[in-house]
């Protein structure tokens, strides 16, 4: 078993639901501008990216300029579902509350914190991490596949990021998470993840894959301080 003195979560396509469907939302709006693209293709491309980033990835893909409508049509998607809720992986609701009470604990995502505190709120964890909710986009310089918002949150934890294991579901997050001398366990029970993810997210840097939260479970250990 892996012993953790600290986990790190990914929020999207970890904790919830939200990768499976943005993608089909964004595939459809790329369609739509000219750009067809497949669900399983911008899971593929775009996910784990933010800002600039993101932008980035779709422009040198299509070799296109997105219009300027595209970013306001995106984010009226994302306040839509702030509003409606998304569901949960399965498993995740019920797995981050059976973590031991006195484990150090986060959440270090490319999503604002708005959006993850928000979420955490439909899903009856606005208390299970505390103030340790971090944004790739608030919180560094560099997001993902950059370490930094790893370190970061570990080090607002008080623990060494080598000591700590965190569990992501896209290949830049397992990138970085691996780049920051983590203990990285990929995740692949998302709706959005479809055949090969194991073998991407090992090749990304993953030491271990889980395909559910009970998986995830039977690989950790946590210290006696813990509990």
């Amino acid at each position: 078993m892996i012993e953790a003195a600290a986990l790190i979560f990914d929020f999207d396509g970890v904790l919830l639901e939200s990768e499976f469907e943005a993608n089909i939302e964004l595939a459809g709006l790329l369609t739509e501008l000219g750009h067809p693209h497949t669900p399983a293709e911008a899971i593929r491309h775009y996910t784990g990216l933010n800002g600039e980033d993101f932008i980035g990835a779709i422009e040198r893909r299509t070799g296109a300029v997105l219009p300027p409508d595209f970013h306001q049509r995106m984010k009226e998607k994302s306040i839509r579902a702030l509003e409606d809720g998304i569901d949960p992986v399965a498993g995740a609701v019920e797995f981050v509350r059976s973590l031991p009470a006195g484990l150090p604990k986060a959440v270090a995502s490319s999503s604002s914190t708005r959006w993850i505190r928000g979420h955490l709120d439909h899903l009856g964890l606005s208390n299970a991490f505390g103030e340790h909710i971090y944004s790739g986009r608030e919180h560094v310089q560099r997001g993902k596949p950059a370490p930094d918002i790893y370190l970061h949150a570990a080090k607002q934890l008080g623990i060494d990021i080598g000591r700590s294991v965190i569990v992501e579901d896209s290949e830049v997050g397992a990138k970085g998470a691996a780049a920051s001398g983590a203990m990285v366990i990929g995740f692949a029970a998302g709706r959005h993840c479809f055949g090969g993810h194991e073998d991407m997210l090992r090749a990304a840097g993953a030491a271990h894959v889980a395909h559910s939260f009970d998986e995830l479970a039977e690989l950790l250990s946590f210290p006696q301080s813990s509990k």
